[in-house]
């Protein structure tokens, strides 16, 4: 576990169909917009977490 807090390596991940519809050097700023929207979609679930995981502080501490 330690170890992976110091090295790290660089990974591309992405489906196989959105890879094959990616891939060229043409199509970067297309590239570009499906990691934003990757990113985007992983973003909700942890906001919703951290959310809820606040109320519940908060309704504990009073």
């Amino acid at each position: 576990m330690g170890l992976s807090l110091v090295f790290s390596l660089d990974t591309k991940a992405q489906c196989a169909m959105c890879r094959a519809a990616l891939e060229g050097e043409g199509n970067v700023a297309k590239a570009q917009a499906v990691n934003d929207g990757i990113v985007y979609l992983m973003l909700i679930p942890y906001l919703l977490v951290a959310v809820i995981g606040y109320a519940i502080y908060r309704m504990y501490k009073k």
